[in-house]
């Protein structure tokens, strides 16, 4: 098929163009009953937020224009198959684990993983062997994943249903993914990819290798983040016959709304069909624009300018005070980072440029200004948890929903065992797993985490933890 077509978007403006007398949901009537005051700004994606109705096919039972996209963006991608999420790579992730664990089946998993693979593994019922990264100085994070380590895991926990890990991480850090899914295969058991963030990698050089390229049976990802598709827009793909279709197909229904989203799959139709004309000149004019922001962040001894593996990623290492305050003091100038760690600030970029330059010079140089008259902030030391290179929890998920859990203050909180995940957010990925046994590590890391303005996806954080009752 012609990859500049885009079927669904195409089949959703011909409905509108119709002039359609609407006597089925949404309720809005493609915009004639709205709310004036926000009618401007929503009238336009309001004529593509349809339904069902002829012509545009249905999510669940693709036989039209949906199956038609998804088709082009499965060429595009070389999968055997691909769905369109309107639920996030949340829910591809919970797809791909739901659709090869049964209740007790072993599964390796990367420890620092989103908190999707975690819901999935607790709905699943199936038992999780984690594997740490290794930390790296070059990052200053647990980043690393060795074919070594996903080998021992599965020589050890031999009955293991598949590998799921995540490629890159957040900062755009990669790892030899080739070699691991060559040792994964010899298991005889499929590898599952969290790709959230590289959806541009099928671009090519000078990106990193695409999952599926370097032989991934699953992967999810997240059009929304680096490809120009809507928030929650996501892609599952899936190749060759180490995943049942038919149960992928299976959990998606059972996940995804009944009554999905039409301007988000129209977007990914749209960002396929971008991706797919990206082409030489696109990728000389973007990276003379990300070198001149290099420039210009380098310009400044505030910190040291790091690049990552994924050139649309850029981390500042900062050199005094926190990266929260940091990112805390650039948003204030009206330069909006993605997220902060305890020392460091991540920059994205998008696949054309996006930002005036003499904006962004000004804009650090009304920072730097300010700067000049306040006080040196003080040195943050950060101190990194040292994870086990093979984990599982102390409790079985079934175990776990029949515990009673109750709320300790942090400074008895040492030799509990959690009873909901920590997870500063962004990015997501939890710093203490339900069902992991709390130390004293543990515990300096959350105070020293909200002393630095982090912020947390848990509720009553300040008081305390839950834990398992009569440890």
């Amino acid at each position: 098929m012609d990859s500049t077509y885009i079927p669904l978007y195409e089949a959703l403006k011909r409905n509108i163009e119709q002039n359609p007398l609407s006597f089925h949901v949404p309720g809005h009537k493609y915009g004639k009953v709205f709310e004036k005051q926000a009618y401007e700004k929503f009238q336009s994606i309001l004529q593509l937020d349809a339904t069902e109705v002829e012509g545009l096919d249905d999510l669940h039972a693709p036989g039209g224009v949906i199956q038609e996209a998804q088709q082009l963006a499965s060429e595009f991608f070389h999968s055997d198959h691909t769905f369109f999420l309107i639920n996030g790579t949340t829910v591809g992730n919970m797809a791909m684990i739901l659709s090869v664990c049964h209740p007790g089946d072993e599964i390796i998993v990367q420890r620092n993983c989103h908190k999707s693979v975690l819901n999935a593994l607790e709905l699943s019922g199936a038992s999780p062997v984690f594997i740490s990264p290794r930390y790296e100085r070059e990052t200053g994070r647990h980043s690393h994943v060795s074919a070594e380590d996903v080998e021992q895991a599965l020589k050890d926990h031999a009955d293991s249903k598949a590998v799921f890990l995540t490629y890159p991480d957040y900062f755009g850090r990669t790892y030899d993914l080739k070699k691991i899914a060559e040792v994964v295969h010899r298991y005889r058991v499929p590898l599952l990819i969290d790709e959230a963030h590289g959806v541009h990698f099928q671009l090519g050089p000078p990106f990193p290798q695409a999952a599926l390229t370097a032989g991934a049976d699953g992967v999810a990802q997240s059009a929304h983040k680096m490809a120009p598709a809507m928030t929650m827009a996501s892609f599952l793909h899936v190749q060759g016959n180490r995943i049942d279709l038919n149960r992928v197909r299976h959990y998606l229904q059972m996940l995804q709304s009944s009554s999905p989203s039409y301007p988000l799959m129209a977007s990914l139709d749209v960002a396929r069909a971008y991706l797919a004309s990206w082409n030489a000149s696109d990728k000389e004019y973007l990276f003379s624009f990300l070198e001149q922001v290099k420039s210009l962040f380098r310009s400044y001894n505030y910190w040291d300018v790091k690049a990552t593996d994924d050139p649309l990623k850029l981390t500042l290492e900062v050199l005094s005070g926190t990266g929260f305050e940091w990112a805390d003091a650039l948003d204030a100038v009206g330069i909006v980072p993605e997220l902060a760690t305890t020392n460091q600030v991540l920059l994205v970029f998008g696949l054309a440029p996006s930002v005036d330059l003499l904006l962004l010079e000004e804009r650090l140089k009304t920072l730097d200004s300010q700067l000049k008259k306040q006080t040196n902030r003080a040195t943050i030391i950060e101190n990194q948890i040292q994870f086990p290179a093979i984990q599982k929890l102390e409790y079985s998920y079934s175990l776990m929903q029949r515990m009673d859990v109750v709320r300790v203050g942090w400074q008895e909180a040492a030799g509990y065992v959690a009873a909901e995940a920590i997870i500063p957010y962004p990015p997501g990925i939890p710093l203490v797993m339900k069902g992991e046994r709390l130390d004293e590590q543990h515990i300096a890391q959350v105070h020293a985490l909200l002393g630095q303005g982090a912020r947390f996806q848990n509720t009553g954080m300040e008081q305390g933890v839950l834990v398992f009752k009569g440890e």
